[in-house]
């Protein structure tokens, strides 16, 4: 069996769905499990609908449906010959059904919420995408992968209830390929016990595919993307890109770690551990050889790699009667981050002081302040750009700092770390 996972734009509209029709048509004798994103960026428009919700802003809550509706009827016009086609019924009635939610209460968890709405841009993707290769005579499935990935109850970010996952896909998913060569299901959701819908972070596809390749032992997992493979750096800021023909497991959880945006963290662990081969290959091109990530690091250090988050918040905190930070006060600190959900992407401790680094766009700044003010004195640095190099030399340091303050720098054998500030 073959995992492929398709993400938004990959599926963006019309011309885009034929085409992972025909790639599909490149492996005719393979049992392929097709892992679909919502289509283009629906998800963020969805998330437009769930703030509306939320904040009983039903002006704006109707009008991002409509907008969403739309946009998905549109593809189906565009995929089908007539509206009589029972996947107008369907698009329909997922969208009649969340327009009825304005006359809901919200509960107490915007979270939970937030997961019930968001989740419907993948049912929506591959319910138009299994109705389109099915009237083209594909020998094709659909699976609702709530009813296969089980999860907690930590809504937004779902942990894995692995030996409850594998029973639900050897029983309901495994048998359907006695009858069908391709089955058609949703990245980035699960269940709860409650039978809850729940999403694996944003961008969290990538680790759905990874999910059933350990549960199914894939032969392979195939990312499809709009690009050649996996590059060095991100090429919307930087020229002269270079892809990566093989890099190890390691390598690549390092770079996801830090922030790679080609892959999500979570998506090489379940590969690694049954040594299941992840290939990034190009959508637009799937000819080409692409980027293989597997258990070989003899290629790990032929390349160095450029990694840049923008919109960075540093803020310090030290004790407000001048005391060491010890192991005591950084309990307390790391408990705070966990409460508020904060995801840390570089920190350092002096005798008097620690410092961390977020992504500004991703906390509640004024909570967070709040909370460490109570104990704490605080300072802050907004604005920042975090830069990390894979494999550096000092000409590469040099290059990437050059017309900019540096405000801090850490470095190892492997990895350096610059924060600087225009």
């Amino acid at each position: 069996m073959l995992v492929f996972k398709f993400g938004g734009a990959s599926v963006k509209d019309a011309s885009a769905v034929r085409n992972v029709a025909k790639i599909l048509n490149l492996f005719p004798k393979e049992q392929l499990l097709v892992v679909i994103s919502a289509m283009g960026k629906t998800t963020n428009l969805l998330e437009t609908v769930i703030n509306a919700f939320w904040n009983k802003e039903f002006k704006a809550f109707e009008t991002a449906i409509h907008e969403a509706e739309k946009y998905h009827l549109q593809i189906a016009d565009d995929l089908f010959e007539d509206r009589t086609t029972s996947i107008f019924t369907e698009i329909k009635q997922l969208f009649k059904d969340l327009l009825q939610r304005k006359e809901e209460i919200p509960s107490s968890d915007f979270s939970m919420e937030y997961d019930q709405i968001v989740s419907l841009g993948e049912l929506l993707s591959t319910k138009i995408v299994h109705a389109f290769l099915e009237k083209e005579n594909y020998s094709i499935a659909w699976a609702d992968a709530r009813k296969l990935i089980c999860t907690d109850d930590s809504y937004r970010d779902g942990t894995v209830d692995w030996t409850r996952t594998q029973t639900a896909i050897e029983s309901a998913l495994i048998p359907v390929f006695e009858k069908k060569n391709i089955v058609i299901t949703q990245g980035f959701i699960g269940s709860s016990a409650q039978n809850k819908t729940v999403t694996l972070g944003r961008e969290g596809s990538d680790y759905s595919a990874g999910i059933f390749a350990f549960c199914t032992n894939a032969d392979s997992v195939t990312i499809w993307k709009d690009v050649p493979g996996m590059l060095n750096a991100d090429p919307k800021y930087f020229d002269d890109t270079v892809k990566l023909d093989e890099i190890s497991f390691k390598e690549a959880i390092e770079l996801s770690y830090y922030g790679a945006s080609v892959i999500h963290p979570k998506t090489i662990k379940p590969l690694q551990n049954k040594n299941i081969p992840l290939y990034v290959k190009s959508f637009i091109a799937p000819a080409e050889k692409g980027t293989i990530i597997h258990s070989c690091m003899d290629y790990d250090e032929l390349v160095p790699s450029f990694i840049v988050k923008h919109k960075q918040l540093l803020m310090s905190i030290m004790p407000k009667d001048f005391s060491f930070m010890v192991e005591e006060n950084l309990r307390e600190v790391f408990e705070l981050l966990s409460k508020t959900k904060v995801k840390i992407n570089l920190m350092q401790n002096s005798a008097l002081s620690f410092s961390f680094l977020v992504d500004e766009d991703k906390i509640d700044f004024d909570r967070l302040l709040t909370l460490f003010q109570r104990n704490y004195n605080v300072k802050f640095n907004r604005d920042l750009e975090l830069v990390t190099i894979r494999h550096y030399d000092q000409a590469t340091i040099d290059k990437m700092s050059e017309g900019k303050e540096k405000i801090l720098e850490q470095r190892d054998r492997q990895t350096v770390r610059l924060l600087l500030k225009k």
